[in-house]
């Protein structure tokens, strides 16, 4: 066990112990034990988080190891990797502002291009869609309805390579959302941002919209900034 791994054990250990019989099941002990270990950085990304280590660290069977690890991955706290098993997700501030900076620059001009062109079909779509996003309790599908949502907005811009563009990126922001909800909770998730972006879009009013859809990214990067800067 090198240093690294050395300081994870002994910092996970500290928050097993603090954690307490305070859970229903050995899953839920095992799930909030990890998250916090992952979200205030005692265990940093790359970490491996072998199965039967684990399960003898938290005096458990391997089962709810298991359990714990897929829904951690569900959060995009952890990645399965090929020969390795899990590891702590890497990600960082450097690495989520450029990914926003690059939403920032590609979807105001999507939405604008789109906004004067949809119809009652892509505005029901929309509604639908945030209607969604409110009742959905799986973390996973988050990314999914909002990847869906803001395209249904910019669907109509005309340009097939920008629209490939921020669909891509909104792909990737996946991770950083989940990520993001596992840090900050569902309340952080701006679905007022996303009404008014539906509403400004009906009513035709690009400068409104695209407003909006600027503070909306931009509110999300800096929570995100600021949620890694106290780490």
């Amino acid at each position: 066990m090198n240093r690294d791994s050395e300081v994870a054990s002994l910092s996970l250990a500290g928050l097993i112990a603090a954690s307490g019989p305070r859970y229903r099941t050995a899953t839920e002990f095992v799930e909030a034990t990890l998250r916090t270990a992952i979200l205030s950085g005692s265990l940093g990304g790359g970490t491996p988080l072998r199965q039967e280590d684990l399960a003898e660290a938290f005096g458990v069977s391997r089962m709810p190891v298991r359990e714990a690890l897929r829904q951690l991955e569900a959060q995009a706290l952890i990645d399965f990797v090929p020969h390795k098993g899990a590891v702590v997700t890497e990600i960082s501030a450097s690495d989520a502002a450029d990914t926003y900076a690059i939403r920032l620059a590609l979807e105001p001009a999507a939405f604008a291009l789109s906004i004067p062109h949809l119809n009652g079909e892509d505005f029901t779509r929309a509604a639908d869609l945030i209607a969604e996003m409110d009742a959905e309790p799986d973390p996973s599908r988050m990314g999914e309805l909002n990847r869906r949502f803001h395209m249904s907005l910019y669907a109509r811009a005309g340009r097939p390579r920008l629209l490939a563009l921020v669909e891509g990126q909104l792909a990737a922001f996946d991770r950083y959302l989940r990520f993001h909800l596992a840090a900050k909770g569902r309340e952080h998730m701006s679905q007022d941002d996303h009404r008014a972006m539906l509403d400004a879009a009906r009513s035709g009013d690009t400068a409104r919209a695209g407003a909006v859809l600027k503070s909306h990214i931009g509110t999300a990067a800096a929570t995100i900034d600021r949620f890694f800067a106290e780490r």
